[in-house]
């Protein structure tokens, strides 16, 4: 196999990091070839705030990668997420200087530019710039409006914002690791990605992935993302009450959390008890079911309404914007028991638990398309679509050149000095110029801000 056939996503999280390879079957499907995890240390609740120990968590999880898919990685895509995530919405319109042209992607272009100027708090960058619906000369709910006549170009963008240096402190751990940063994507969209359907999508959903540190949620309705947010609590937090309330140690109460634990207090008898190992020579602990089922059930219950009240602020009361699709839940912290009939409950909205089999081929195994590898599924999806974007524009380039062989290529019977005269001519015409150089495909916004982002990256040694 081709090195070039292969995608990598790579997951930095609170608790845990991922390093997930895989590449795409001739079906469309993705075939997960090897997966690596390590113990995360150095990140807390979504930053790095160790960076040696982080870039030996990366290593590790890599290494276990290249191991279990017999493959060399080279370059991967990253997630970010973290507490210093924000978002915002942003209305921002162009006058064009000829309405009788048709808007081309240059406009849309000059628009976000202008998006991406906007003054943020110090320290503070824009990450993505997603635009939501566009107006020409006042007419409304426009997805598409290249190719339309129009002298005032207005659209409604939704701005994901972060803090820069938490941002630039991913990117270096990720280069020290020996590794290629081939792009950068906001968490709750590399999950989305993974276990959301079209159809859900454009019904109207709830994305809630609980991590270890933080709860991402992103809200979809017509197809397009409208709200994203991060809750500085997760799943540690949990672990954290329950070991404080049950005087036990961290990895005891995680064990207690992942085999017995449960997010409604109602399923447990008041006689089921479960004995915990003393530390050195001391007495075992006995603890109820039902009391760790309580100190579960008041965190989670915190977490939801703190997701559920940003819903609210999406504006889901409204009819026009109901969700339809409901609430589907990802991430490690789907797995607690009952969590599905207490969101449900708490929300009154549909739920299910989301599992990354959506684009994953069938032979998928069970570890694979667990919820806690949601965002590392998602991650080597937007490799695989970085890779073919990559492709198509340097097929494209490669069409381009040979179309014009005349502005590369001196005739047959002009000298050489000629030739050099023609190129390094200081006077040739603006469209002669513009005849020899061959355009590609536009980058995007987000594109532009990467590439300044892995400059700055490699001359910051």
């Amino acid at each position: 196999m081709e090195e070039k056939d292969i995608a990598v996503g790579l997951d930095i999280g609170t608790t845990k990091i991922v390093a997930m390879i895989g590449r795409q079957n001739e079906y469309g499907k993705v075939e997960i070839l090897g997966i690596g995890k390590s113990k995360s240390l150095g990140v807390h609740r979504g930053v790095v705030n160790n960076i040696t120990q982080t870039i030996q968590s990366i290593q590790q999880a890599v290494q276990e990668a290249e191991v279990d898919a017999g493959e060399k990685i080279e370059e991967v895509v990253v997630g970010i997420a973290g507490q210093h995530i924000r978002s915002l919405q942003h209305s921002d319109y162009i006058t064009r200087a000829n309405p009788d042209e048709v808007i081309s992607e240059r406009d849309i272009d000059i628009l976000c530019n202008q998006v991406h100027k906007l003054v943020m708090l110090p320290g503070e960058e824009i990450i993505h710039v997603l635009p939501q619906e566009y107006k020409v000369d006042g007419q409304a709910e426009i997805t598409e409006p290249i190719g339309m006549y129009g002298g005032r170009l207005e659209a409604n963008f939704h701005v994901v914002v972060g803090q820069i240096s938490s941002i630039r402190n991913i990117g270096r751990c990720v280069k020290n690791s020996g590794l290629e940063l081939s792009g950068v994507t906001l968490e709750p969209l590399a999950s989305a990605n993974a276990v959301l359907s079209q159809e859900e999508k454009e019904a109207g959903v709830a994305l809630i992935d609980i991590g270890g540190g933080t709860t991402d949620l992103a809200i979809f309705k017509d197809g397009i993302i409208r709200h994203t947010a991060v809750i500085p609590f997760g799943g540690n937090v949990i672990t954290e009450d329950i070991k404080e309330g049950c005087s036990i140690i961290e990895k005891q109460a995680e064990l207690l959390k992942v085999k017995f634990g449960s997010a409604w207090p109602g399923e447990n008898k008041d006689n089921e008890i479960v004995s915990i190992p003393g530390l050195r020579g001391r007495e075992p602990k006995e603890i109820t079911l039902k009391n760790l089922s309580k100190i579960i059930h008041f965190r989670v219950v915190e977490i939801v309404e703190q997701v559920y009240l940003e819903i609210k602020n999406y504006g889901h009361e409204e009819q026009k914007k109901k969700l339809i699709g409901g609430i589907v839940i990802t991430g490690g912290g789907a797995q607690l028991k009952h969590l599905k009939q207490l969101v449900e409950y708490i929300t009154g909205m549909d739920t299910r638990i989301g599992y990354p089999n959506e684009h994953l081929a069938g032979d998928s195994d069970e570890e694979t398309t667990s919820p806690m590898y949601a965002t590392a599924v998602g991650l080597v999806l937007n490799s695989i679509d970085k890779r073919r974007k990559r492709e198509e524009e340097e097929k494209e380039q490669r069409i381009l050149e040979a179309e014009q062989p005349q502005a590369f290529v001196p005739e047959e019977g002009e000298g050489e000095m000629e030739a050099g005269d023609v190129e390094g001519n200081p006077e040739a015409s603006p469209k002669e110029e513009e005849r020899r150089e061959p355009r590609g495909p536009r980058k995007n916004i987000f594109e532009k801000w990467f590439d300044n982002f892995k400059d700055f990256l490699d001359n910051a040694e």
